[in-house]
């Protein structure tokens, strides 16, 4: 049998006011090529299709004309939620959708799978949904559930019992925080206490594929264990990270290998780091002026509407931030202090320039400019 296994879509996010849905739905069509392509028989979505809990009307067409040409190459696609789904929006219509498209979101269910026949017998695919531990301990009264290490422990131990009765392959869906991998800063919404909340990759030992979502960057924690993340980059922080989909293949024994498939980039995310001058003119950025950019200037003062200049040159420029080389020599004096400390209107106006440049006085040019308007003001009140 051969898997796709995917994660993340999260349908409606935008990246930096920016919408995704049309970039999106570009690289799915891809990925539903891929499916094509490859002969894939059955496609694992592990969850955060949705990006929030209420997407917008204009996210669903993006999802359900997804899936159904996913099941049209004739593949069977299995979907499962993630901590920005709604299980229960998301679950809403799995039982309108045409047969071989199954949207799985009930914690209650976690044991019964999905099963897929191959040449070499039965395929079960267990779909665990995100598990929040104070929404489910009703689902399994009397079981500890302080933490989502309970929740899937116990949630695995169902599927083992299940499996176990049933022989055959089993693959299982989750979408968690596993150990062993660092979130993306500003990307994955924590779902961490501390460390209660870290799922140790054991819990998924002895099965035969285990395709996780919720990191949004590629990861392999053992053969068998893996994360695809996110089809498309939605921070800076994932600009290095190649956007795609695992390409798994069982044999009659289980797993036997696993490919990675790139998935196409439709804008570059660059981020560029210079005096805001070298930014604008320097031709060492030029191959950044038709991707996204985050651009990082240096000056030890903040310029003006530096926004509105970078995207002269770059059209995409999403972000600006000010990140000056040289530290700030801190100076413990309030403006108040400052002002009646000083000895000369030039003084006093150093004092001012401290003030509102969080630190940097006057320069050698501007002191020059400065005694120049003095010496003209002294002229111009001795003459009148």
């Amino acid at each position: 049998m051969r898997i796709l296994h995917t994660s993340d879509w999260h349908i409606g996010r935008s990246f930096h006011g920016h919408s995704t849905l049309e970039a999106l739905r570009g690289v799915l069509e891809r990925l539903v090529a891929q499916v094509r392509e490859n002969d894939v028989d059955l496609v694992l979505v592990a969850g955060d299709v949705f990006d929030s809990a209420a997407p917008s009307a204009a996210c669903y067409p993006v999802l359900s004309d997804t899936l159904l040409a996913l099941r049209e190459t004739g593949a069977t696609v299995v979907v499962t939620s993630g901590n920005h789904d709604s299980a229960a929006r998301l679950g809403f219509q799995s039982a309108l959708l045409r047969d071989g498209i199954l949207v799985l979101t009930d914690p209650a269910a976690v044991g019964t799978p999905v099963t897929i026949d191959d040449a070499a017998g039965p395929v079960h695919v267990y779909g665990i949904p995100y598990l929040e531990p104070a929404l489910v301990r009703h689902v399994w009264p009397g079981v500890p559930m302080r933490s989502q290490h309970d929740a899937l422990t116990h949630a695995v131990s169902l599927i083992r019992a299940d499996h176990t009765a049933r022989g055959g392959r089993a693959v299982v869906m989750s979408h968690c925080f596993a150990a062993g991998v660092e979130a993306t800063p500003g990307v994955e919404r924590e779902i961490r206490q501390g460390s209660l909340d870290v799922v140790p990759v054991s819990v998924f030992d002895d099965l035969d594929y285990v395709a996780l979502g919720h990191i949004h960057g590629r990861q392999t924690l053992a053969e068998r264990v893996r994360y695809a993340g996110a089809p498309l980059h939605y921070s800076f922080g994932e600009q290095d990270k190649p956007r795609g989909s695992w390409l798994v293949d069982l044999d009659e024994n289980g797993f036997e290998k696993a490919e990675w498939l790139e998935l196409p980039v439709p804008r570059r995310l660059v981020t560029v780091r210079g005096a805001l001058d070298d930014l604008l003119t320097d031709e060492r950025f030029a191959d950044a002026e038709d991707a996204w950019v985050c651009a990082q200037y240096t000056d030890t003062t903040p310029q003006i509407d530096p926004m509105r200049r970078l995207q002269q040159r770059f059209p995409h420029c999403a972000t600006v931030m000010h990140t000056p080389d040289a530290p700030r020599v801190s100076d413990e004096r309030s403006y108040a202090q400052r002002v009646r400390h000083a000895r000369s209107d030039a003084e006093l106006i150093d004092a001012f320039l401290v003030h509102v440049r969080e630190g940097e006085g006057a320069d050698e040019r501007e002191r020059e400019l400065i005694r120049d308007v003095l010496d003209d003001h002294a002229l111009t009140e001795a003459r009148s």
